[in-house]
């Protein structure tokens, strides 16, 4: 068996650096060969990803590259889990750029780092957006270096290694099923089924959980297969069928496709994602004349939204992973046929992202420079990418024309929509306005004005300092000398039915004020004879105020 060994950080996330376990201990790998180009290992790797029958988007992402190979599953609803995962592959990517000086820890600490910078990016997005709080993402990622696999991994997505035929899980799962696995409360098998399986206990993001990744380093071997799954994958699939695929399907693609179609025909509800990469040697790249494009690498998931930017940070030109092909049943043969008519509508399956340095060395300066290379199936059977070809040159000016044409259509469309909102809004809100105004001045009550009881059309209150009653008719019922409670009745409005109602409402008040006045002055006679000031003179002005004519202080209700 090759050398095995494993590294955590034996310090704070911040430092970045890598330690020796505690509870692992490093076992140093024998010294390094002098070897060849002929005897040096590279990796060739493809993936496939798929957003399945049940998840409304993909929120997984992957990387396939010829130095990195990751698998990114995101958590936390539908923009959380693109953003998350896409984040964590942005932070992994720049580990594809070849640098023959690295050293084998160099990358390891590398791609702990990467680690390190994706948390505290995904937790600053969510900090800053409140929408994608509580986002988070799986980890796991391999790179080949100086013929030495070094592997991170964090969350529940998988790596297994094929060698000599048998498979091995290389990976644990950092998940609260596994934990009650390890302890010996549950078997294997009951994890299946666990209600609780999807429970992470350590993965990137806005969690307080320990963001460490574990990283393993391992001598390589020639024909070496990886496998990086989502658990939309591993969820369902027994180790003895990834095994059987792997060992049996050469072609890495294919491969990917079958692994990717039989977990959903098993029963996934997740996005389901696969990531195959193989140890072989330069010689073994060049015999597969079908696969030669050592200088594109694919990404496939939510990342795919990033291809330009990626292109741009490692200038290379990236693509698209391919789409899931295999049609088993009649749902997934109605979303592979829909997938292939929006392809058809767009004329960009797969994309290609060309960083622009590169992109300006070779086109002219008339070309369009753009992130999505139309793949144009030319008349004579081949297929071209190429910018420089007359025919793809065309494909991407109608390509850019149409999308101009349908974003000015978009624009032109949310501006008639949001006016004819307006306008109906605004003819709502005067229609409203004019029924209550027509309804209030239906309304009667009784109140006071200038410190006497009178009618008011309308209803006591106002809108935006609008008064919505004015006063008909006064009386010449004096306030003051009321009882309190009336007092406070007529300060808010006595409603009346009607404007007869409002008299007759007057009336009772007069009435029930003269009863009082009486009742006092009968009070005040018998309890002293000889006082006259004080009751006399209460009830002399107000019989005087009675005999007043009303009509000089009345008005007309309006209509």
């Amino acid at each position: 068996m090759t050398d095995d060994y494993r590294l955590t950080s034996a310090q704070s996330p911040q430092s970045g650096d890598v330690a020796q376990s505690e509870t692992q201990p490093i076992q140093q790998p024998r010294p390094a060969t002098q070897t060849t180009a002929e005897h040096q290992l590279v990796m060739y790797s493809t993936t496939v990803s798929d957003t399945g029958y049940v998840r409304h988007n993909n929120q997984d992402s992957s990387f396939a590259g010829h130095h990195l190979a990751a698998v990114c599953d995101g958590m936390g609803g539908h923009a959380g889990g693109d953003t998350a995962s896409t984040i964590a592959i942005r932070s992994l990517a720049h580990i594809e750029m070849d640098d023959a000086s690295r050293s084998v820890e160099s990358v390891a600490t590398m791609m702990q780092r990467s680690i390190y910078a994706a948390h505290d990016a995904i937790v600053g997005q969510a900090t800053q957006n409140p929408k994608l709080a509580g986002m988070g993402t799986t980890v796991t990622a391999i790179s080949l270096v100086k013929n030495t696999w070094i592997l991170a991994h964090i969350g529940d997505s998988r790596a297994y290694l094929l060698r000599d035929g048998r498979l091995i899980r290389v990976t644990k799962d950092h998940s609260y099923v596994q934990h009650l696995i390890d302890t010996g409360r549950i078997s294997e098998a009951e994890g299946k089924n666990h209600p609780k399986r999807n429970v992470v206990m350590r993965v990137l993001g806005d969690f307080d959980i320990d963001p460490t990744p574990d990283i393993s380093i391992r001598s390589a071997a020639p024909a070496d297969r990886w496998l990086l799954c989502s658990d939309g994958l591993c969820g369902v699939l027994e180790d003895a069928t990834i095994e059987e695929q792997l060992r049996d399907i050469a072609d890495p693609e294919q491969c990917a496709q079958l692994l990717v179609s039989m977990a959903l025909r098993a029963g996934s509800t997740d996005n389901v994602t696969a990531v195959i990469a193989d140890a072989v040697t330069p010689l073994g790249i060049h015999r597969e004349s079908e696969h030669n494009e050592d200088s594109v690498l694919l990404l496939g998931g939510a990342v795919v939204q990033s291809l330009q930017s990626i292109a741009e940070s490692l200038q290379a030109h990236v693509m698209q992973a391919p789409e899931l092909v295999e049609a088993a049943n009649p749902a997934q043969r109605a979303s592979q046929l829909a997938k292939s008519i929006q392809a058809d509508a767009n004329h960009a399956v797969p994309m290609v992202a060309a960083p622009t340095a590169v992109a300006d060395a070779h086109e002219e300066t008339d070309t369009p420079i753009t992130g999505e290379i139309p793949v144009v199936h030319k008349s004579d059977g081949t297929v071209s990418r190429d910018p420089h070809d007359p025919e793809v040159a065309d494909a991407i000016r109608d390509q850019q024309r149409e999308t101009v044409r349908q974003k000015r259509k978009i624009h032109f469309r949310a501006r008639t929509i949001i006016a004819v909102i307006m306008l109906i809004v605004a003819i709502g809100a005067t229609i409203a306005g004019a029924l209550g105004w027509r309804w209030s001045q239906q309304q009667y009550y009784v109140g006071q004005a200038d410190g006497v009881v009178a009618i008011y059309q309308g209803v006591p209150t106002d809108v935006f300092g609008l008064r919505l009653s004015h006063e008909v008719k006064k009386t010449t019922i004096t306030v003051k000398n009321l009882p309190s409670s009336w007092q406070e009745q007529l300060e808010k409005g006595i409603i009346a039915d009607s404007y007869d109602d409002a008299i007759e409402h007057t009336e009772q008040i007069r009435d029930e004020a003269q009863k009082m006045r009486k009742s006092q002055n009968t009070q005040n006679k018998s309890s002293d004879t000889g006082a006259s000031d004080g009751s006399g003179q209460f009830g002399g002005t107000e019989q005087s105020d009675d005999k007043k004519s009303e009509s000089d202080t009345a008005k007309e209700p309006q209509a």
